[in-house]
C-alpha cells in the first residue's frame, strides 16, 4: 500500500489483491474441547454443524498486557449468543474463563488476540440441530495486526457497501454467530475496491455498522453513532468507547438512526472494534473526510483508549 491515503493506489491489480495479513495466526497450543493441543491435533469433524451450516457462535478478546480485555462482557455476550441459538454449551462460562487463560499462559501471549468458538458438534446431514450431540468449544490465542499502522496514522479508506445488512427480523446481528457470509460479502465489495472495509446500510438505507466494526461520526465537536435500533452487533469496544473512554476526554457521545450523507459531509468519522481498537477514516467512497486526515478528537480518543488498555486493561 503505498499510499494510505489513497485508495486507488491501495490494490494495485487484482493479482495482488489487498489482505489484512500475509500469514496464518502465530499461536503454539490451542484449547480444544478441555485440553491444550498443537495446531495439527486442533481438528473437528467434516459432520459438525458448525462447518454445515455455519452453526454456532463465537468471540474476539483481546489481551493487554498480560490483562484480558473485557472478558467478562464478552463471555457473557458469547452465551447469550449460544442461547439465542438453543445451543447449550458442554463447558461453564467460568470454564470456558479457565480455558482461556490457560491458552493465554500456554502461548506466551501478553499482547495479543482470542477466538473463543462454539460449534453445534456432529450432527446429520440434516438441520435438525438437536440431533447434533457433544457441542465443541475451543479456544485460540494468537497475535494479530488487523490493519496497518500507517492507517492508524493516516487514516482508513472505506465504501459504502451494495450488500445490505441481513434485516434483525431475519437474523439478529446481536447474536455473534459462525455465519458471517453477509459481512465477508461486503467485504469482497471493500477488497475489490482497493480498501479494507465497508460501510453496511439496512433495509431502511440507514447506516449499520462496517462488515467487522461499528462506526462514529463527528460533526461540531459532537460525536454520534447509530442506535442498535439501525441492526448491529453489539460492540463491546463501541460501549467502552461511549462509556468510558469519550468520557474520559470530556466528551458525550449520541447514539441515534443515521443517514449515509451524514457520513460524508463529517468533520471526522472512525470505527472501533476488538481487533481494529479505534481507527479513523479518511474517505468514504470517493468524498474526503474532513481535511482527509485523522481528526484530533479521533486521534484523542485513540490514544486514551490505548493508554486505559496498556496501564490496566479491565477485565470485567
Amino acid at each position: 500500500m503505498s499510499d494510505p491515503s489513497d485508495a486507488s493506489t491501495a490494490c494495485e491489480s487484482e493479482s495482488k489483491p489487498l489482505s489484512n495479513a500475509s500469514s496464518a495466526p502465530n499461536t503454539g497450543q490451542i484449547w480444544l474441547d478441555g485440553r491444550l493441543v498443537p495446531p495439527g491435533e486442533a481438528t473437528i469433524s467434516v459432520f459438525d454443524h458448525g462447518l454445515l451450516y455455519g452453526d454456532g457462535c463465537f468471540e474476539g478478546i483481546r489481551v493487554y498486557n498480560n490483562r484480558i480485555f473485557k472478558l467478562k462482557s464478552h463471555l457473557e455476550r458469547m452465551y447469550r449468543s449460544a442461547e439465542a441459538i438453543y445451543l447449550t454449551p458442554r463447558w461453564s462460562l467460568e470454564e470456558i474463563d479457565d480455558a482461556i487463560r490457560m491458552t493465554v499462559a500456554a502461548n506466551d501471549l501478553t499482547d495479543g488476540y482470542v477466538r473463543l468458538v462454539f460449534t453445534r458438534g456432529v450432527g446429520t446431514l440434516g438441520l435438525n440441530p438437536f440431533l447434533c450431540k457433544d457441542h465443541t468449544a475451543f479456544v485460540i490465542a494468537a497475535d494479530i495486526a488487523l490493519y496497518p499502522d500507517e492507517l492508524y496514522q493516516n487514516g482508513l479508506p472505506v465504501v459504502v457497501a451494495n450488500r445490505r445488512r441481513v434485516p434483525v427480523e431475519c437474523l439478529n446481528p446481536e447474536i455473534k454467530s459462525l455465519n458471517y457470509l453477509n459481512n465477508i460479502l461486503a467485504k469482497v465489495e471493500a477488497i475489490k475496491a482497493g480498501v479494507l472495509e465497508a460501510i453496511m446500510l439496512n433495509e431502511r438505507g440507514e447506516v449499520g455498522e462496517c462488515t467487522g466494526d461499528n462506526i462514529f461520526m463527528i460533526k461540531d465537536g459532537v460525536i454520534s453513532t447509530p442506535d442498535t435500533s439501525a441492526g448491529m452487533l453489539h460492540g463491546v469496544t463501541r460501549k467502552f468507547v461511549i462509556e468510558e473512554v469519550a468520557p474520559a476526554l470530556g466528551h458525550t457521545v449520541v447514539e441515534r438512526p443515521h443517514g449515509i450523507n451524514e457520513f460524508f459531509e463529517a468533520d471526522e468519522v472512525f470505527l472501533t472494534g476488538t481487533a481494529a481498537e479505534v481507527i479513523g477514516v479518511n474517505r468514504i467512497d470517493s468524498t474526503t473526510i474532513g481535511n482527509g486526515a485523522v481528526g484530533p478528537i479521533t486521534s484523542s480518543l485513540t490514544a486514551k483508549f490505548r493508554e486505559i488498555v496498556q496501564e490496566n486493561a479491565p477485565e470485567d
